[in-house]
């Protein structure tokens, strides 16, 4: 069992940076490919970036440039930073851990981190 732990929403201006945190405890950290994913209200739940066990990264097209995802093993936690941040970036930030890829299945969900990207 994984247990994940989202941390650093909050309500900004559009431009601004924001991080957001997951700490994980349980099974072995290291192990996991971390992502995050967000859902903003009425769509649905949309891959964002993800790190792999040996610090591979991956990013959705509407992020890249502007994010930047990586994790500290010894931590036991997955950052992602959010610059250049735009209204449309508005959503419920969700941490995941897979044992293969996020993009394949999610082993395990985070509750959510809000983030509210005003004009």
């Amino acid at each position: 069992q994984v247990q994940l732990v989202e941390s650093g929403g909050g309500l900004v201006q559009a431009g601004d940076s924001l991080r957001l945190s997951c700490a994980a405890s349980g099974r072995t950290f290291s192990s996991f490919v971390m992502g995050w994913f967000r859902q903003a209200p009425g769509k649905e739940r949309e891959f964002v970036a993800e790190v792999n066990q040996i610090h591979g990264k991956r990013y959705a097209d509407s992020v890249k440039a502007r994010f930047i995802v990586w994790r500290d093993n010894v931590k036991n936690t997955v950052y992602l930073q959010m610059n250049s941040l735009k209204p449309e970036d508005t959503a419920m930030y969700f941490c995941a851990a897979s044992v293969v890829s996020t993009a394949q299945t999610v082993d395990y969900w985070g509750q959510g981190t809000q983030v509210v990207v005003s004009s």
